[in-house]
């Protein structure tokens, strides 16, 4: 090992070499940077001689080095990339990850495979800092295959989201992803695209547009250099920076086999605040959201963005309002002047002592309550009995 200091420059194209030679989210590659540095590590693994798992990893690409042309690339295209070196890299919001990894560190790895290892750098595109966009950001994600009904929450709540100052996460696919995007720009706000595959030309391409929008007004963020394709097993990799960059994820709908599944179990994992929104039980769109809630007793269902604040936002400042049931003109009544109201019919009169008998309050208590009642409006005397009031024809407000 040489005893000589990298300078800055080595550094960005050892973590930009890194980002193409092994795919992200390995451990021991991880491990192998965190002890000896970026670029005592690349020059171990570029020998073969790094030992172990991470030499294995990156036996199929180790003898290319394009860093220098990504680097430029990223350049051409207007990002960058972010390392841990820089002032922007998000540290704090990355903190969870972190010790989500320590803690699972040489354990069994969970139901997906997927491994909590922090990146070692992003490729962004945006002008925003990722560590000020990340730090007060909520993730929106679901079923690419999503009803009306999906997209128009999705939509609502990220509006909401954007309009409360929260950066709006999501990985850009169809869908809820789009719908949460959209909802957020619509709203003023940032939106953060986390994308499985290069900044070239982000997946979806059909979303190029959209892409090109947040790219401006937003970020786009992959550990992914600018060339490379979307593969599967990437997206389930992609979702743990999508659960671990932000402070809470709200699952709108997803089926029983979704990969939004897999983000919200991630962010449990990772001590994050999930959240899901339930749907009408007859759609398959929304099993999977239902499975979560029953499954996880620390999922918290969500139906208005002030919910979904309350679980991410400071503790005892960003308290939801409970909703209030629309009111109605008896409230204001005591419970026994409501039970005479109900004896009285409809339509019609009645005479006190029926009144009595159809509400159950004995004749004297009745011939007490029905002047007071007649003071609120409630009901109106007349020669021949007692009959409703205008108060009492009042709907409750809606």
């Amino acid at each position: 090992m040489s005893g000589r200091r990298p300078g800055p420059g080595e550094v960005r194209l050892a973590r930009a070499w890194l980002t193409r030679a092994v795919e992200p989210g390995r451990g021991a590659v991880f491990d192998l940077v965190s002890e000896v540095g970026p670029v005592e590590a690349v020059r171990a693994l570029r020998a073969g001689l790094a030992g172990g798992r991470a030499t294995a990893l990156a036996e199929a690409r180790r003898r290319q080095d394009r860093a220098a042309e990504d680097l430029a690339e990223a350049h051409r295209i207007g990002a960058r990339l972010v390392t841990p070196e820089d002032r922007e890299w998000p540290d704090q919001a990355l903190r969870a990850m972190q010790v989500a990894y320590d803690r699972e560190h040489g354990s069994a790895r969970s139901e997906d495979g997927v491994e909590l290892t922090p990146p070692l750098a992003l490729w962004v595109l945006g002008e925003p800092r990722l560590d000020e966009a990340f730090a007060r950001a909520v993730a929106v994600v679901g079923s690419r295959a999503a009803t009306a009904y999906g997209t128009a929450v999705a939509g609502r709540l990220a509006d909401g989201l954007a309009g409360a100052g929260w950066a709006v996460v999501s990985g850009g696919a169809f869908g809820i992803d789009a719908a949460a995007h959209r909802g957020a720009l619509a709203g003023g706000g940032l939106t953060i695209a986390i994308v499985a595959g290069g900044l070239r030309r982000p997946y979806p391409r059909s979303h190029e547009s959209l892409f090109a929008r947040i790219g401006r007004d937003g970020l786009i963020v992959t550990e992914f250099p600018p060339d490379a394709t979307p593969q599967r097993h990437r997206f389930l990799v992609r979702n743990r920076l999508v659960a671990g960059l932000t402070a809470g994820t709200v699952v709108v709908e997803a089926g029983v086999r979704s990969g939004a599944l897999a983000t919200a179990r991630q962010g449990l994992r990772m001590g994050r605040a999930v959240m899901a929104v339930p749907g009408p039980v007859t759609s398959h769109a929304s099993a999977g959201v239902h499975l979560l809630l029953r499954a996880y007793p620390e999922v918290v269902l969500v139906t208005r963005t002030v919910e979904v604040v309350e679980e991410v936002g400071m503790l005892g400042t960003d308290l939801a309002d409970r909703p209030q049931a629309p009111a109605d003109p008896r409230d204001r009544l005591a419970p026994l002047a409501r039970q005479v109201l109900d004896g009285l019919p409809s339509v019609g009169v009645a005479a006190p002592d029926r009144i009595a008998l159809a509400c159950g309050v004995p004749p004297l208590e009745v011939l007490r309550c029905l002047p007071t009642l007649e003071l609120e409006g409630f009901v109106e005397a007349t020669p021949t009995g007692w009959q409703l009031g205008p108060a009492a024809r009042v709907r409750s407000r809606r």
